[in-house]
């Protein structure tokens, strides 16, 4: 699959989730752009604005397997990952897969469970694979999480350690529909057989596996490694931030923004491209001080105010 074709695949993607969740096209980029970037997704938003839908709609539209974990305190690491059980036929333990043994697994209010279950998915998230009974196991490829959490109900909630918060590519939210998204979801409610219009399968686990190698082919410029680099270490200086973007930040701008380009259809990565995806890309990497948030300083606002102090390059598209 060449960029061309991997930028209308995209986009075709896009318009089949489109058909069933009311959002925003920037929105559902965002989520897709971890797909592409072999990352994982944080959505963070109040109930009912169709997070459990985004994931599900993502799933089908690139035609992968589909699994929902609701996250509570009483949830053990053996219900995400699997465990033994014994087999009394053969007399004998045999491992049952866990949920976590699909490729989209939505995480659904992950904060609610303790940080024993949220450590077990962290090793699934960067690694790959799950480790029970000392025996590793390689979860299915293409892997995707998506995992929600509420920001108004906090109780009963176990917060997320920044190095878990880190794992995730991108952090973003639906937010509110604009009035007539509202009108059309009252619109599918009226007509109960047709709540939710059916999503096309766009792709195959095979498909995702050759659109996720296109991005590697991306250039980048120096100028532009320059930049991303300056954009990450603008957040360590900022006075208003305790740790800024750390390295591992650093490379996830940059694989996102090769991402982004290849859903404009380009083999080259613009400043617009970063800028696009700073934010949700940093924000959720940056640790304030305590001063900033007692003066509720919203992440976001830093680094929007960050890209406007970093030099851009100015760069030339060239023709092969």
């Amino acid at each position: 699959m060449d960029i061309r074709q991997a930028g209308e695949v995209s986009s075709r993607v896009l318009d089949a989730v489109g058909e069933a969740v009311i959002a925003e096209r920037e929105f559902l980029e965002t989520v897709l752009l971890g797909t592409l970037s072999r990352g994982h997704v944080l959505l963070e938003d109040v109930p009912g604005t169709g997070k459990t839908l985004t994931a599900r709609s993502v799933a089908r539209a690139l035609g992968l397997s589909f699994s929902r974990v609701q996250f509570t305190p009483d949830l053990l690491p053996t219900d995400v990952t699997g465990t033994h059980v014994f087999n009394e036929k053969e007399r004998s333990f045999e491992f049952r897969e866990g949920p976590i043994f699909a490729n989209v697994v939505l995480a659904d209010e992950i904060n609610r469970a303790p940080p024993k279950t949220q450590a077990a998915l962290l090793e699934a998230m960067e690694e790959r694979q799950v480790t029970v009974g000392g025996e590793s196991r390689a979860l299915p490829d293409p892997f995707l999480v998506i995992a929600t959490q509420n920001p108004v109900d906090q109780e009963g909630t176990f917060a997320l350690p920044e190095a878990q918060v880190d794992r995730f590519v991108v952090k973003t939210s639906l937010g509110y529909p604009e009035r007539e998204g509202e009108v059309e979801l009252l619109r599918r409610r009226a007509a109960r057989e047709a709540r939710s219009p059916e999503v096309v399968s766009v792709l195959s686990a095979e498909e995702v596996r050759s659109l996720q190698r296109v991005p590697e082919t991306v250039r980048v410029d120096e100028d532009l490694l320059e930049y991303v680099v300056d954009v990450a270490r603008g957040t360590r200086t900022d006075r208003r931030v305790q740790v800024g973007v750390s390295p591992r930040g650093t490379q996830r701008l940059f694989e996102v923004a090769r991402a982004r380009a290849v859903l404009s259809g380009r083999d080259f990565v613009t400043p617009d491209d970063v800028k696009r995806i700073a934010e949700p890309v940093l924000a959720h990497r940056l640790v304030l001080t305590p001063d900033a948030t007692v003066s509720d300083v919203e992440k976001r606002t830093v680094v929007s105010e960050v890209l406007e102090t970093v030099h851009v390059p100015t760069v030339e598209a060239t023709v092969d």
